[in-house]
Formats: structure tokens, sequence, C-alpha cells
């Protein structure tokens, strides 16, 4: 943990024994009475923590002294198709690290259905996930998270970004049937949708959609690629490219 992070209900009360931020400050970083540690609030500010006491029970007693806010996030949405539940944990926590504004998981018509009834996303795990990601980066902020049934329905529900400053904003990673390569065309200086499609990739009829919603299909180049490494891929290269202009 880069950043011990409270909910705004748990800033006057101390940290249970077994609390897992409790075990991390006294057993991980043998942090004391006096010791000083990096805290935030989560969707508020970030700063200091300080141990004013370890009960008898090990109860955490501290105080916050938070002033900073957190670092912007990137004005990059991340659409992807379901991954296997275990890469989908990683693949929040992973974006949630590298600060994506938000991550919509699309069922797609390769994908395997099943994905969808992951508990994941009902018993708390993928909050969870996304805050481990933010804890790691010192942000206090979290992506959104929405789920669509299918990229039909994910196209018809969600507004598309304006290019600022030109470029394009409407992008999908395909390696199949590429319009070119990440590096051809600029990216936007203003927000950016980027899908990524599921292990199996698009289908004919979801490649027809996505280029009637005006997305650009650019290839990562000629290696087939884990999702989650194509979702890390794909942004990274966006920012470079951005920041690069």
């Amino acid at each position: 943990m880069n950043l011990i992070l409270f909910e705004e209900c748990e800033a006057a009360l101390p940290l249970k024994k077994r609390d897992a931020r409790a075990i991390h400050l006294v057993k991980t970083l043998h942090k004391k009475a006096g010791d000083e540690f990096d805290a935030g609030i989560l969707w508020g500010k970030r700063g200091k923590g300080r141990i004013e006491a370890v009960s008898a029970e090990g109860d955490v007693v501290f105080s916050l002294d938070l002033t900073e806010s957190p670092p912007p996030r990137l004005r990059i949405t991340v659409a992807v198709g379901f991954p296997r539940p275990i890469q989908t944990r990683r693949l929040l926590r992973d974006l949630s690290n590298m600060g994506v504004e938000a991550v919509h998981l699309v069922a797609c018509e390769l994908g395997d259905k099943n994905y969808l009834k992951t508990t994941l996303l009902s018993d708390g795990g993928a909050r969870a996930a996304l805050i481990e990601g933010a804890v790691e980066a010192r942000d206090t902020t979290l992506p959104r998270l929405d789920v669509f049934s299918s990229v039909k329905d994910w196209l018809e529900k969600m507004p598309k970004p304006n290019a600022a400053g030109g470029g394009i904003n409407l992008i999908a990673c395909d390696n199949v049937e590429p319009d070119g390569g990440f590096g051809d065309e600029a990216p936007a200086q203003g927000p950016i949708t980027l899908a990524v499609g599921p292990e199996r990739g698009w289908s004919e009829m979801e490649r027809r959609q996505l280029s009637l919603a005006g997305f650009k299909r650019l290839s990562l180049g000629n290696r087939a690629l884990r999702t989650e490494t194509a979702c890390v891929a794909a942004v990274s290269a966006l920012e470079t490219l951005r920041n690069n202009q």
C-alpha cells in the first residue's frame, strides 16, 4: 500500500487490529506511535497521517492532515470485451492504477457469456481491485465502472467525445482488419474512447458497428496480446503520443 485510503466515515475511528491497513502499518511498515504515513480520503484530499497510539488490543489510533489534491485522471475511457474473471480483476486494478477516467465491460459476440455471471461485480471484488490500483498510484479517486450487454448496447448508451485540438478520439484495437497502426495518426488532446476486444477478437458485425460509429481500428502490432496487456499497451501508447505532440 503506497497510500492508506479511508472512507470519509472512517476518518475519526481507530483502525481495528485485523484491518488490512492496520496490519500493513504495524506489521509491514513497522510504524509506531508518532510515526507518519501517506494517507487519503476516498474521493477527497491526500496528505499525511500520524499514528497517535496503538492500543493494548492492537487498534491504531491516528490523525490526518490532508491538503493535497489527487492527481488528475487521464481523459480516456476504456471499453473492453468482458475478459475472464481473474483477468478482469487484474485489468481493473491496472487501469485504475494508470488513472483512466472510466472502464466499460462489454459482452461481445465471441466472448464467453458466462463471464458476465462473475461475482466480482456483486461481492465488492471489482471495487476492491479499483481501490488497490488507486492506492498504488497514491490516488484517492477511482474510474467509473459500467457493464453493457453487447457492443450495440454500449454504442447506443455511451455519448461520443468530441475531439479537442484535432486528432482521433474514437479508437478500436484491431490486429485483424486494421485501418492503420498506433502512431500513424495523432490522438486527440481531449477525451478519447478506446475499445479493446475480447480474447477471440471482434466479430464482423462488431467491426461494422464500430466503423459506423466512427471508430478508427488500429493495430498494436503483429502479436496477439492478452486482453489486459492490450489495454495497458494501448493506453500507454495514446498518452505517450499525446504528450509528444
